[in-house]
């Protein structure tokens, strides 16, 4: 499934932090969009290591959007907190790459594919601020 666990924490944490000009330590932002601090917690250190947030140290540290929201895609915030491609079928992007190796057979191939092309560019071009209104 394309939104799992860790897009959504993603969103709802961004989304959070978009509200906010002062960085938001995890226990903060955990209490406040109610979720696990422990798991959000992996989830921000993708969304750093993909330079989405920045993460001050210290007393007064925390997390803040190191991109505009408005410029910040909900396909970029997928990719970085899944660390992976996100498709909601198991079909393969290529017909080569199929799961189930039928491939060149497959009827629902081109059906999926397109589909899913026309997802990853609703997703590419939705930015943080359209959903946070």
């Amino acid at each position: 499934m394309l939104l799992t666990k860790k897009s959504e924490y993603a969103l709802l944490a961004l989304l959070a932090l978009a509200k906010s000009s002062q960085p938001k330590n995890i226990d903060i932002l955990a209490k406040e969009v109610c979720l696990s601090k422990s798991f959000l917690a992996k989830v921000m250190q993708n969304l750093a290591k993909n330079n989405i947030v920045k993460s001050y140290r210290g007393i007064n540290g925390g997390f803040v959007l190191d991109i505009p929201y408005e410029n910040l895609t909900v396909l970029e915030i997928i990719l970085a907190a899944e660390q992976r491609v996100p498709y909601v079928f198991e079909c393969s992007p290529s017909l080569e790459d199929c799961p189930a190796q039928i491939g060149e057979s497959c009827l629902l191939w081109p059906l999926l594919n397109t589909l899913q092309t026309k997802i990853n560019g609703f997703f590419e071009h939705l930015t943080l601020k359209d959903i946070s209104q």
